[in-house]
């Protein structure tokens, strides 16, 4: 099973990767997050294999938050897929 979280500040871009992933059975979306700091204490929390993340966002954004969650060493298998809709 692949774990995945999504982190974007639009609900609806957040429900439409939902929709999308949940139709699989080897994905599981383990949490959502609508900006970067909350995202990590999610991706810390759930440890999923893979972050979506969006690049523009309040509080943090998907850039530092992916710099962060790459200097964790707790955090390593952790892969950050980088989304954009520029």
């Amino acid at each position: 099973m692949i774990r995945v979280l999504l982190v974007d500040d639009q609900p609806l871009i957040r429900s439409g990767f939902r929709a999308l992933l949940d139709l699989e059975d080897d994905i599981e979306v383990v949490a959502e997050a609508a900006d970067g700091e909350a995202g990590l204490t999610l991706t810390k929390q759930h440890l999923p294999d893979i972050v979506l993340i969006d690049i523009q966002m309040p509080v943090v954004d998907g850039i530092e938050a992916t710099r962060r969650i790459a200097a964790d060493p707790a955090l390593a298998q952790v892969h950050v897929v980088i989304l954009t809709n520029y």
